[in-house]
């Protein structure tokens, strides 16, 4: 097999990832582009110590050591990414990126740079 083709579509799926990540709203979907995208490495990853592997012939196999490496940290990483969309999620309803812009508690739509005096005649004798 030529290197053409893995290189192809781990491109592919590489930039469908990134389209995930740049367009979607919600944070579940954006996790799960960012997994895509570290998958797109792995493939290269692969996909080039075969292709060096044959060419060397060395028995390292670098290449798929770091993709073991690259697996571990997906890993830890959806897991984290998960417990703080849940924990968002429970806190405020909703894990629309857009809407959880302000992360300070108990500043919403009036939050301390609007333009409401009233919220900051509410924050001031607070």
């Amino acid at each position: 097999m030529h290197l053409a083709y893995p290189a192809v579509l781990s491109a592919l799926l590489f930039c469908t990832g990134l389209y995930g990540v740049l367009a979607r709203r919600n944070a579940i979907l954006v996790l799960m582009s960012v997994e895509l995208m570290l998958n797109a490495v792995n493939l290269n990853l692969v996909a080039f110590d075969v292709w060096l592997s044959k060419t060397a012939r060395e028995t390292l196999h670098s290449g798929q050591a770091l993709t073991l490496f690259t697996i571990a940290i997906a890993a830890a990483e959806i897991g984290i990414g998960l417990a703080i969309v849940l924990s968002v999620y429970r806190n405020r309803g909703t894990s629309d990126i857009d809407r959880l812009r302000d992360t300070a508690e108990g500043h919403g739509e009036d939050g301390p740079d609007s333009d409401n005096p009233a919220a900051e005649k509410a924050e001031a004798t607070a």
